[in-house]
């Protein structure tokens, strides 16, 4: 179907409009609210939340060699971001980021959890500094919510800086993607074993950071 003019302006509007509010912090930033968390994954004062998403995707792990014998280890992230806005009759999600392992420059090439923006590619680096499996948050057979702080960043595209701003990221809300309890031992070594999980992460800022 050929779009028509009006259409495709339309569309062209929304995207850039969407565009620069991520660049800019979420839309109605200030109505964003902290989740509520285990103490120890408070984010520290002097940070404020920028947005708010919703991730899909796997926690990957490898089989190998452990001191007590044959273990899965983790390997790393793979998923994709949403936020979730109004739309006509209802919701519509936008994807805003990726998520992986990649080397951090800023570290020498450490590898390191990767967050990185599908509009203009800016990309921080995170290192967890918290976790908490409390059951009175963290559902059975999901993985820890964490708090994680930047480790390094990266400008976008033509400057773009709509992630390299993030100073601290939770990781709340999890639902799968533990390592699985059977299937690694001596002739399963290297086999790689991916575990859906979904999640939400939050990003902030250093307060007052436009």
């Amino acid at each position: 179907m050929k779009c028509t003019p009006l259409v495709t302006v339309t569309f062209s509007v929304i995207a850039f409009a969407f565009h620069s509010h991520l660049a800019l912090g979420q839309p109605a930033t200030a109505a964003l609210k902290a989740p509520v968390v285990p103490e120890n994954l408070q984010v520290p004062a002097g940070n404020a939340l920028y947005l708010k998403t919703h991730a899909v995707g796997t926690q990957n792990y490898v089989c190998m060699p452990g001191t007590a014998g044959p273990t899965w280890k983790f390997l790393g992230p793979q998923a994709t971001l949403f936020v979730t806005t109004p739309w006509v009759r209802g919701e519509i999600r936008w994807q805003v980021a990726t998520h992986f392992l990649s080397s951090n420059p800023a570290e020498g090439g450490t590898a390191r959890p990767t967050w990185q923006s599908s509009f203009d590619t800016s990309t921080v680096w995170g290192k967890a500094i918290a976790d908490s499996n409390d059951p009175r948050y963290v559902a059975a057979g999901s993985i820890p919510w964490l708090l994680v702080q930047a480790a390094g960043y990266q400008a976008g595209t033509g400057g773009g800086s709509a992630l390299s701003q993030t100073t601290f990221i939770q990781r709340v809300n999890t639902s799968g993607g533990v390592a699985p309890s059977t299937g690694c031992d001596e002739s399963a070594y290297g086999k790689v074993a991916l575990v859906p999980y979904t999640t939400d992460y939050f990003l902030y800022q250093a307060h007052g950071r436009r």
